[in-house]
């Protein structure tokens, strides 16, 4: 489904929906399931939020949220997931893949809007993307398949690299597998060794990213996990604090230092995914409402921390970024 005919779909049916919600004599109540932490997604939510309200639903007026978050141990959240089950909340937003898989795990009823950087279909949760069938559906961003170009990127700025590390998380093995395996593909392409590197905390990290400082080897973090999308910021101060040029997506890690950032918009499937709990609280089925595939991609460079590696940005990146830090 293109962008144009989503937003006309939804445009469709917003002068219905908060009648409909008005009329209910309870306040129906989000159970909203995460790995990361709070503070670290306050741009997210509020896309979020962002799509509830254009739904018609205000948090703490005609909609309630029961938040759940594991802090990045994936661990606890099958548990947290069970929770809002025995809520018997009306709908859960799991929004990243670990989320997502445990929220599908712990429930077969109660409908499932997802946010995720990975195919579904393979995952085994929708039928097809135009029909999901079942009790899940949601917003997919670019951000696993974009992982093959920011290696690229990274031999473009590395032209004399004979080998680039990606880094991976390995208690989110189902999406590390599949990250590990493109990069893989993409690396003998480019003529490049590959290192897969692990880290799920940023003391790992900043150990692995000091080994590489000692061998001059450019560094991917592999996209679409909740663990370094919430620590993009402190993972982008590391890789300047050891002089390692790095890739990763979004803005706060360019923001931060990072070299550069390249990836879908994680903020607009956040949106879509308020968008569509917004569409299930008004009685849709999450079967009938096609996973949206968004298809908006960001780059950010910063040129100061080129310049303090010694790097030169092709002008034809610098043309194409949606910012640059200089």
């Amino acid at each position: 489904m293109q962008r144009r005919e989503f937003i006309a779909l939804v445009g469709s049916a917003t002068f219905a929906w908060p009648r409909i919600a008005r009329s209910q004599q309870s306040v129906p109540v989000v159970g909203f399931l995460n790995g990361a932490a709070p503070e670290l997604y306050t741009k997210f939510l509020s896309e979020f939020r962002r799509g509830l309200n254009e739904m018609g639903f205000v948090e703490g007026q005609n909609v309630a949220v029961e938040y759940r978050w594991a802090e990045n141990h994936y661990e606890r959240l099958p548990e947290l997931a069970a929770e809002l089950v025995r809520r018997q909340v009306t709908v859960i937003a799991a929004t990243g893949t670990p989320a997502a898989l445990a929220a599908k795990a712990t429930n077969t009823k109660i409908p499932i809007i997802f946010t995720t950087a990975s195919d579904p279909v393979a995952l085994g949760w929708v039928a097809s993307l135009a029909r999901p069938a079942g009790n899940m559906t949601g917003a997919t961003q670019l951000n696993m398949e974009l992982g093959p170009k920011r290696l690229e990127l990274m031999r473009q700025l590395l032209p004399d690299a004979a080998s680039i590390a990606l880094v991976v998380n390995p208690t989110n093995p189902r999406v590390a597998e599949v990250q590990t395996r493109d990069a893989q593909d993409a690396a003998r392409s480019l003529g490049l060794q590959l290192q897969i590197l692990q880290a799920s905390t940023a003391d790992e990290f900043d150990k692995i990213v000091a080994g590489l400082s000692k061998r001059s080897v450019g560094l991917v973090i592999a996209g679409g996990d909740s663990f370094f999308l919430s620590e993009s910021t402190i993972l982008a101060a590391i890789t300047v604090r050891h002089a390692v040029p790095a890739a990763f997506l979004g803005r706060e890690f360019t923001a931060a230092g990072g070299l550069i950032s390249y990836g879908g918009s994680v903020a607009d499937s956040y949106h879509l995914a308020g968008i569509y709990t917004g569409r299930i609280l008004t009685g849709e089925k999450p079967g009938d409402l096609p996973v949206y595939r968004s298809s908006k991609v960001e780059m950010f460079i910063n040129l100061k921390t080129a310049k303090a590696l010694g790097l030169t940005i092709p002008p034809g990146l610098v043309i194409a970024a949606d910012e640059v830090f200089e």
